[in-house]
């Protein structure tokens, strides 16, 4: 199997990466070939014994679609965005990227699948930001989307396009919305969701964290381990019955900052929760404050998807994962 990972060098991407080189494989099938593309260079996975291409490209550009699929890659996973509050500060950055790019990567499969019957599996990461206010507290599957942020209309607007290229044989697609994964390793980025990982993961590092939002804010998560697992049964599984609504609503957990914070204190205790310092910020609260609170996630959960079943795993999951499954000191 040849994949090609479209933002592979982000967060999520490492680690589906990482995941397909330590086994060889993408769910049942093997990888024998590796196409990896970002803004900037991929690293080449250790341990992996296939075939690597690793590209530095902006998918903005109209000639980069058509040279990612050079090779007829089997699966595409296309994971390239700019994030919420990066998106909503630079509106045309936002469509540029996120519009505009998926556009020309879909082009560039349907224009292969015209002349050479090419029809991959395309797996598209959108997000629970296409929905918006007013919410219930639990969104089922056909719940309306109507988004208030430009991320939010970009995501929308590329999950009904990879409905209608499927519908039309272009290519075999998948869009999952994705939770806001937590707890992110690393550095912040500009996501308005930022905040949610850097509650936990600074503390637990023994660092200060800024808290921008009332700790009533209520928001739904899944960790980025249960995100590789997404992404990886999307691009395997049988979509014959997914039926013709090709886009599904991730599991998660439902949980207010203040839960989040008593799950933080259950496991790494009290000199952990000292360290986060309330610093309302308006502007992430308006964003935040639009996105949904919880889901049934039904259709999905009966098709095979998986997801954490409480905070304090979420958290475990993180110091497994990071912080070699030890606290510091």
């Amino acid at each position: 199997m040849h994949v090609l990972i479209i933002g592979a060098a982000g967060m999520i991407g490492r680690k589906l990466v990482g995941a397909i080189a330590r086994t060889g494989s993408l769910g049942a099938f093997r990888v024998d070939r590796l196409t990896l593309a970002d803004a900037i260079r991929p690293e080449a996975p250790e341990g992996f014994s296939g075939e690597v291409a690793t590209l530095a490209r902006d998918i903005s550009d109209p000639h980069t679609a058509p040279e990612l699929l050079i090779g007829l890659p089997d699966v595409i996973i296309h994971l390239a965005a700019i994030v919420s509050g990066e998106a909503e500060q630079d509106f045309d950055k936002g469509y540029r990227i996120n519009l505009d790019g998926t556009r020309y990567l879909f082009d560039a499969v349907r224009s292969l699948s015209e002349t050479d019957g090419y029809c991959p599996r395309l797996v598209f990461a959108s997000s629970i930001a296409v929905y918006g206010a007013p919410l219930p507290d639990e969104i089922d599957d056909t719940f309306l989307l109507a988004p208030l942020t430009s991320y939010g209309t970009q995501k929308a607007i590329g999950e009904l396009l990879l409905q209608d290229y499927s519908r039309r044989g272009f290519f075999d697609g998948l869009a999952i919305r994705l939770p806001t994964i937590c707890i992110r390793p690393g550095l912040p980025n500009k996501a308005a969701s930022g905040f949610f990982s850097g509650i936990l993961r600074e503390p637990l590092a023994g660092k200060p964290a800024i808290l921008p939002v009332p700790d009533t804010v209520r928001h739904w998560h899944a960790s980025p381990r249960a995100a590789v697992g997404f992404l990886t049964h999307a691009a395997t599984m049988e979509t014959g019955v997914v039926g013709h609504r090709r886009v599904l609503n991730m599991p998660g957990i439902s949980a207010t900052v203040a839960e989040q914070i008593e799950a933080l204190r259950r496991v790494a205790g009290d000199k952990a929760v000292a360290l986060i310092r309330q610093e309302p910020d308006p502007a992430i609260l308006r964003i935040v404050s639009t996105w949904p609170r919880g889901f049934t996630a039904e259709r999905a959960k009966g098709l095979g998807f998986k997801a954490e079943s409480s905070f304090d795993e979420i958290i475990r999951i993180h110091i497994e994962d990071e912080m070699g499954g030890s606290l510091p000191g």
